[in-house]
């Protein structure tokens, strides 16, 4: 794992664990609430840099890297949806997905039927943004590995978030699902024709994808 500094919402520093191939953080106990705004935005700028790293699935069953004893899954809700994540019984800590990290801070809004609808008529099959499984969008509405909902970064969700953590107005943009759509088909090409032309149709994690269609709102 690579460990990341960043200010406490108090008082001095705090330091996260983070696994980029794995896209995953794990949080000593609270220190997920611990953070401060601006700490927030610059884990959001490294997930961003890091966005096309190798990923590999997560194992079976996930262990917690102080005692060792199994992780158990967990469910909570905030104004932006359900996340989830992996907890250790013996309060050391958590293991979450950025994915439902920025589900938990605001950046990540959950899909609505109709809007699903909308990006079924574009798109296929993409990445679970909780543990990279593949999901059919035309017959899921949710992953059936792991059960997280299909969930998408974009624009609106993440101006919101910004205006709670900066204080200041933000560039204002929002992608109607067709337009979305559009955008993550035309990332995704192109990502396809530099690293690997001969790839199948297979959509990458729309999380991923809009992270890069909200990029331009951070200096």
């Amino acid at each position: 794992m690579t460990r990341l500094e960043l200010p406490h919402r108090i008082f001095g520093t705090l330091v996260l664990d983070l696994c980029f191939p794995c896209q995953g953080i794990w949080f000593d106990q609270y220190e997920s609430v611990q953070i401060n705004p601006g700490g927030i935005i610059d884990l959001f700028k490294l997930i961003h840099a890091h966005r096309s790293d190798p990923r590999q699935p997560h194992p079976a069953i996930l262990r917690c890297p102080r005692c060792r004893d199994k992780l158990f899954a967990g469910l909570d809700v905030v104004r932006s949806g359900r996340f989830t994540y992996h907890r250790c019984l013996q309060n050391h800590g958590r293991f979450t997905s950025f994915a439902q990290f920025m589900i938990e801070k605001g950046f990540v809004r959950q899909l609505a039927p109709a809007e699903i609808t909308a990006l079924a008529a574009r798109i296929g099959t993409f990445h679970c943004t909780g543990c990279g499984a593949p999901i059919d969008i035309r017959t899921q509405a949710s992953c059936n590995n792991c059960g997280s909902p299909i969930s998408i970064l974009d624009p609106e969700a993440v101006e919101k978030a910004l205006a709670d953590y900066q204080q200041k107005e933000s560039k204002r943009t929002r992608l109607d699902p067709e337009t979305l759509a559009d955008s993550i088909l035309a990332i995704e090409k192109q990502r396809r024709q530099q690293s690997a032309p001969h790839a199948g149709a297979l959509v990458g994690d729309l999380f991923l994808s809009g992270i890069e269609l909200v990029s331009d709102l951070f200096p």
